[in-house]
């Protein structure tokens, strides 16, 4: 029990020591606990809705607006014709398409029994799942509500027909492995990259090559350049896996996976670079890349849908360049969309891995000097 003792004294000692640790270990759980607790939720909120009303009727007009007032949908676009609705699922300006036929006023005054169309991007099956929930929810509401309700033993005077778009079938697999793909590239990128680096302090390495004509440039791309590529290598093994064993769609371009991965190694690299330049061991590294991965991934939407995210952590969630390539992974395979759909994502990950490969360049060498 004695040298227990001395060796938790000592153990407490290095930690209090090591400021780099003490605030890994107070400060960073509570900040991640302050803002992961408030954006990582399961909750649909403000779902984005397109109506497609070809009906324009006082009864299409007041079942639109209830869906309105019920807090959960956001009215963002609106036409008389299906024309177009395919494009704004695709491009995501829309998470469901609620579409009223022409006749709808004129069954209710005449059957008392009518029936609307709600398309809902099922790329993501349980935000999908609940979104069908809360519309069939505020379709009986405003049935009620307004008087509509059939004789005890007919058929519901208003019904809901659903269709879900990319993935038919709600399979959560379909939405879950492209973003677990993400994670694996980023945790080879980012994580042991930057352990791998800061190795060669622990072992003097670094110091050595004051007196070697080996530059610093050619030393941080013989220590990243293996990850660029073994990273790569694991994607398009993950690749292979996720479409034989969990039959995951790719109905995009390869190639747009690929410029893109290219994009986001950048980015990685750049913050495990980063990452070895504030730390002296392994230890630290380990730490503080496990803190930015956790952060990076809850407020990525690869859990949680990230428009149900409050509007504050949206936006802290676009500096997360995880966020950007799972949307560009999920658009390409489930989806199929082309460049022209993921060319904002595409951009942002190519100035983020610019800027930040650069800082991390220019602090590794003042480091490193």
């Amino acid at each position: 029990m004695r040298t227990l003792r001395f060796l938790l004294r000592k153990e407490f000692r290095q930690i209090r020591r090591d400021p780099t640790m003490l605030r890994m270990l107070l400060i960073v759980p509570v900040i991640q606990l302050l803002i992961l607790s408030s954006a990582a939720t399961f909750e649909v909120r403000n779902a984005r809705l397109h109506v497609v009303d070809r009906d324009l009727s006082i009864e299409s007009r007041a079942l639109v607006q209830r869906m309105r007032a019920s807090g959960l949908f956001e009215l963002v676009s609106g036409a008389t014709s299906m024309a177009g609705a395919d494009e704004v699922l695709v491009d995501r300006d829309a998470s469901a398409v609620l579409n009223i036929p022409p006749d709808f006023a004129r069954n209710l005054e005449r059957d008392g029994r009518a029936r609307i169309q709600l398309l809902v991007d099922a790329e993501d099956g349980a935000a999908a799942g609940r979104i069908l929930s809360y519309t069939n929810r505020i379709v009986g509401d405003w049935s009620r509500d307004a008087d509509l309700e059939s004789a005890p033993g007919a058929a519901p005077s208003l019904t809901v027909s659903r269709r879900g778009w990319y993935n038919p079938t709600l399979d959560y697999h379909h939405y879950m492995v492209p973003g677990i793909l993400v994670v694996l590239v980023t945790i080879v990128g980012m994580t042991i990259a930057s352990m791998n680096i800061v190795r060669e302090k622990e072992i003097g390495t670094l110091e050595q090559l004051s007196v070697t004509p080996v530059t610093r440039a050619q030393f941080v791309a013989s220590k990243l350049l293996p990850f660029w590529l073994i990273a790569l290598f694991d994607l398009t093994v993950g690749l292979i896996v996720a479409k034989l064993v969990f039959d995951i769609p790719i109905e995009g371009s390869l190639l747009a996976i690929a410029v893109s991965a290219v994009a986001y190694l950048f980015v990685a690299l750049g913050i495990g670079l980063w990452i070895s330049t504030v730390v002296d061991t392994q230890q630290q590294a380990m730490f503080i890349a496990f803190a930015v991965n956790m952060v990076y991934l809850l407020m990525s939407g690869l859990f949680t849908p990230f428009s149900s995210m409050p509007p504050w952590a949206q936006m802290l969630g676009q500096l997360s360049p995880v966020k950007h390539f799972i949307e560009i992974m999920r658009a390409v395979l489930v989806r199929g969309a082309g460049l022209d759909t993921i060319l904002h994502p595409l951009g942002i990950l190519v100035a983020y891995g610019a800027v930040v490969f650069t800082l991390a360049i220019r602090q590794f060498s003042k480091r490193a000097g």
